[in-house]
């Protein structure tokens, strides 16, 4: 009997084949969007967050300035070198310590010229930020000592200047300071922020200091602490280091800032979380319309097959048995819809995060949720039509014109 009465309703749906689809429709695109929107929101989080993991290893930046009024804080003092030291000699939970300072130049090679900024620092300054030399090789201790005006080229700066030419071992220009490059990084790309990763060059930190800067401060001390479990610890360790050495006393605002890009990364993640929810809650409103639409069109069909339900009921069909026949017909539609708005929504979101350079991740939950929720929607919406038809009287409905 139950077989029966899904071949009936089945087939009822087949005989309007044009309103099944119209009423499907609103059930497609509601799905549709709820897994677009949720699939592009983790695919922003996980954009976010390879990026950041990018940027380097456990990385903690210390610069000058309280955290309130930002690192650019004019009254804040300067960073030096021996902070650097310091922290690599004496906190135990970092591993890599890279005291760094950059500025703007103007770039020049033959008749080539290009705006870039110039990094000085040390070779942890690749292992902390996550840079490997792609050619050539990194500062030699004399370099590094001895202030030798030498550079590794990031893959912007080296494409830009060179193009399909060989870098390594030419003299280049940077501002006023004639400069040889020993090596060439390997592309990082841009980040989520549109920031070009690649744009830069790096010298040893003396050379830059004394050729560049004409000053021996130091713009920010980049650290990699030994493992993600010892992050926390060793911000900790930093800042008190930092000011016994910055002589604040207890109970003052640090003149300094630690950032953990762990905790930016956390926040961020739990900003594109929310984000993601809400979009997703907004797209499940047309998964309501769409119900909605499915509940107009059964009461519709209860209208127009009223006298077909009368003589079914005359000859000995229960209630029940209608009752059934169209809560599937209404599951049918919703459950179809669901179907389609998969593939949709899975569509367009890859065709989205293709365009935007995201990654793309199926999200099984999420579809096993709106299928689930859309045949929900035909049970919900589809029960008072089919109520509707299983309580007609046959009397009154073999009469109904």
């Amino acid at each position: 009997m139950i077989w029966a009465t899904i071949v009936m309703a089945i087939r009822e749906i087949r005989r309007n084949t044009m309103r099944s689809v119209l009423t499907t429709l609103g059930i497609v695109i509601g799905v549709g969007s709820v897994i677009a929107m949720v699939t592009l929101g983790r695919a922003a989080t996980a954009k976010i967050t390879a990026d950041i993991a990018n940027m380097g290893t456990n990385l903690l930046i210390i610069s000058p300035g309280s955290e309130r009024r930002g690192p650019t804080s004019a009254s804040a003092p300067a960073l030096k070198v021996d902070d650097a030291k310091a922290i690599e000699r004496e906190v135990a939970a970092v591993s890599k310590v890279a005291p760094t300072a950059s500025r703007g130049a103007l770039i020049v090679y033959g008749n080539k010229n290009w705006s870039s900024t110039v990094t000085g620092s040390t070779n942890e300054y690749f292992a902390v930020r996550g840079f490997t030399i792609a050619k050539g090789q990194s500062f030699s201790d004399a370099q590094l000592q001895g202030g030798t005006p030498v550079c590794i080229l990031g893959e912007t700066v080296r494409k830009e200047l060179f193009g399909p030419q060989d870098a390594i071992g030419a003299a280049i220009r940077v501002g006023n300071v004639s400069c040889n490059v020993v090596g060439i990084l390997a592309s990082k790309g841009q980040s989520t922020f549109g920031q070009d990763q690649d744009d830069f060059l790096v010298m040893p930190l003396s050379a830059f200091q004394r050729r560049i800067a004409g000053s021996n401060d130091v713009g920010a001390i980049f650290v990699s602490a030994s493992s993600d479990k010892l992050t926390t610890k060793a911000k900790q360790q930093i800042e008190a280091l930092m000011r016994e050495r910055r002589r604040i006393a207890p109970g003052q605002a640090n003149d300094f800032a630690v950032q953990d890009m762990k905790e930016i990364s956390n926040t961020l993640g739990s900003v594109t979380g929310a984000l993601t929810a809400l979009l997703g809650a907004i797209a499940g409103v047309s998964l309501l319309v769409g119900g909605i639409g499915i509940m107009n069109i059964m009461l519709v069909s209860v209208t127009e097959r009223t006298r077909e339900i009368g003589l079914r009921l005359a000859i000995g069909a229960r209630g029940a048995e209608v009752l059934m026949q169209f809560l599937i017909e209404a599951v049918a539609l919703s459950t179809l819809g669901g179907g389609l708005g998969i593939v949709f929504g899975l569509a367009i979101s890859f065709a989205a995060t293709r365009a935007l350079k995201m990654p793309f991740a199926l999200a099984p939950d999420i579809m096993l949720i709106a299928v689930g929720f859309s045949a929900t929607i035909g049970v919900g919406f589809g029960f008072f039509p089919a109520r509707k038809a299983a309580r007609l009287n046959p009397i009154e409905a073999l009469r109904h014109e």
